[in-house]
């Protein structure tokens, strides 16, 4: 079958036509707002019914350290799947999964949130929206090569989990400076997931550069509403 092709062997996305670069960028990008849409009513369904309390309740009386490795480990495992997945069930698998585990993990923050800094939420996800819009912009537009960001974001991510690490086990704050270098960070992997997908996914695998690319804006947000939250 054409799907069980391996992947370094198709022609991606970045190379053909630009007809064929249109379809697959605006399929990528309205499966991500599926996956928003997604992740938000889950969200909406979770604190409507009081299900959000009982849940963040029960995380927060684990360490916070599990809460931000879960939170770590499921980027990791979205974009280890989204660069495997060959198949369109697969695809969509992965993306439902992914969604559904990120809003189950989000559930502690966006509580605490929603009781210390009220408004804060929907101010940050205004925020992570423009920035992502305005970093698509840049990579789609010029069409530069951000690969190079790679390194740099493996490095910065074993760095951002030792921090993590150290606060938790000695309860030094990271603070604000952290929540901005992360927003930065994040910032960089869009950059990095954008130029990514169209140089290397081929014009069938739009579910999965969703999937990518909303690993990337989860954490953009996540760190967006920590600094909404660090004013209060």
């Amino acid at each position: 079958m054409a799907n069980s092709m391996p992947a370094p062997l198709r022609t991606p996305v970045g190379a053909l036509d630009a007809s064929a670069r249109s379809r697959f960028i605006s399929r990528t990008y309205g499966h991500l707002f599926a996956a928003i849409a997604g992740f938000t009513a889950i969200e909406v369904f979770l604190f409507s019914t009081g299900m959000a309390e009982n849940i963040a309740r029960a995380m927060l009386q684990t360490s916070w350290l599990m809460i931000l490795g879960a939170f770590m480990i499921v980027g990791y495992l979205a974009s280890w799947g989204a660069s495997r997945a060959q198949s369109m069930q697969a695809q969509y698998l992965a993306l439902a999964a992914f969604v559904a585990a990120e809003a189950l993990i989000f559930v502690p923050l966006l509580y605490i949130a929603n009781e210390i800094a009220p408004g804060a939420i929907s101010s940050a996800a205004v925020v992570t929206l423009i920035g992502f819009a305005g970093l698509t912009t840049v990579a789609v537009s010029t069409g530069k090569d951000f690969s190079f960001l790679g390194s740099f974001l493996r490095w910065g991510g074993i760095v951002a989990i030792l921090l993590i690490v150290g606060s938790v086990l000695f309860g030094f704050q990271l603070g604000t400076f952290f929540s901005v270098a992360m927003v930065g960070f994040a910032g960089a992997a869009i950059l990095y997931s954008t130029s990514n997908v169209l140089r290397t996914y081929p014009e069938d695998r739009y579910v999965s550069a969703a999937l990518e690319l909303f690993g990337s804006v989860a954490l953009m947000f996540w760190y967006v509403l920590r600094l909404f939250m660090s004013r209060e």
